[in-house]
């Protein structure tokens, strides 16, 4: 029997409920046609045009996704004990899908785990999170205290809970940038905002305090290892290697010689830090470049330099608006490094960028193919590792293209 409802009532567009009905959390402010007076960041149920229940969700009026739904059970009590067992879901999940990698994950990926707006990664000893919410953010206390009880109590060491919220879609959610570790009560706050990880046997430094979004991309970790496979005995140019991930899988599993490329100079000095960490520094080449200016230079060698060609780019677009300008972007660098490449050389190449689809990805790499005058034999197609799932109902949370062609 449903339980009396005593949430503010918010009645959507037919739109909308068609949306909710096939299994989307989000509802936009122009889906809106009447509400009951609410608080943001509360809860609200949401009703069809017939008065019907369809869900319940945090509600904020500084955000275009006016609704973010967590429910579409009306029995639901949205108190401590459902908001654990949320958690707890999410924790087996990644113990099921991760195994002995369950160390360094992504605990928490927002919608895919039915917590919009949140981001939990963990790093070790180390949770870092992020908040982009607002229905989130005044629930964090009661989620961050949770979370590390379910975890301690299941023998993990956590020895803090870092927040990365200096983001700017923080402030289009109507809150405040900040950083800093969160307090927890008999835990002592850690001296350092960086650790140490090891992923695929490689050893990492991650700061955590300043390195992008939490620290470390943990993605792309099965990624990396694949790639790797292909590198023994080869020359490998690792075009923006950040904290040289690629770069250092490929040498860790025998590349003859790694070039490491990224137009960071901090980013540089963290990948040769690494480097030394794992004492690979001498069969790497660190350098501080723009891609697109370093490709069409190595284009102009007659003579191939390398055997193995990584793109690894950052999101070249974050909204539909710029799709195209990436589009134009992708393209360059793929096309530059099939010029580069000799037959029989392998091309390793990636978007980050939910707005570039895969089957947009996938013409552009066509295009550059066809001007480069080559043809690619797919030796894998793969996507992001399982602890980012991928809900088919929600096309945001599918956002990583990850290809390896051998160019023939």
């Amino acid at each position: 029997m449903k339980q009396t409802r005593n949430y503010p009532k918010v009645n959507v567009t037919p739109k909308a409920e068609r949306s909710i009905v096939a299994g989307h959390p989000w509802i936009y402010n122009t889906e809106i046609t009447g509400a009951e007076p609410y608080e943001n960041g509360s809860l609200v149920d949401v009703l069809s045009r017939r008065g019907s229940y369809l869900g319940t969700g945090f509600i904020n009026d500084h955000s275009k996704i006016r609704i973010r739904l967590i429910s579409r059970n009306a029995n639901d009590t949205f108190d401590e004990a459902f908001w654990e067992r949320r958690l707890r879901y999410a924790w087996e999940y990644r113990k099921a899908v991760m195994g002995p990698d369950v160390s360094c994950c992504r605990i928490v990926f927002g919608e895919a785990d039915s917590f919009p707006g949140l981001t939990v990664d963990r790093f070790g000893n180390i949770l870092v999170t992020q908040t982009l919410s607002l229905g989130m953010e005044k629930i964090k206390p009661m989620l961050f205290r949770l979370l590390y009880r379910i975890l301690t109590d299941d023998g993990q060491k956590i020895d803090g809970i870092y927040e990365r919220n200096d983001v700017g879609i923080r402030k289009l959610e109507g809150m405040e940038e900040n950083k800093g570790f969160f307090p927890l009560a008999g835990v002592a706050v850690p001296e350092s905002t960086k650790t140490e990880i090891t992923e695929n046997g490689i050893r990492y430094t991650v700061d955590f305090e300043n390195g992008q979004k939490t620290g470390f991309f943990l993605d792309q970790k099965y990624n990396r290892h694949a790639a790797a496979r292909l590198c023994r005995g080869k020359r490998v140019l690792d075009c923006f290697t950040d904290t040289g991930s690629f770069a250092l899988n490929a040498a860790s599993a025998g590349a003859e010689h790694v070039h490491a490329v990224d137009i960071s100079s901090n980013a540089i000095a963290a990948a040769a830090e690494n480097a030394r960490l794992n004492h690979l520094d001498g069969r790497i080449d660190f350098e501080t470049a723009n891609v697109f200016d370093l490709l069409p230079k190595l284009a102009e060698n007659p003579k191939p330099q390398y055997d193995v060609v990584i793109l690894d780019p950052p999101a070249f677009t974050k909204s539909r608006k710029t799709v195209r300008n990436a589009e134009r972007g992708y393209k360059e660098i793929n096309y530059r490094a099939m010029k580069i490449l000799p037959r029989g050389g392998y091309l390793v190449t990636c978007s980050c960028s939910h707005f570039m689809t895969n089957s947009l990805f996938c013409s552009v790499l066509r295009s550059a193919a066809a001007d480069a005058q080559v043809s690619l034999r797919q030796v894998e197609a793969r996507q992001q590792a399982p602890d980012h799932p991928i809900l088919w109902n929600v096309p945001e949370t599918e956002y990583l293209k990850f290809y390896i062609f051998q160019v023939v």
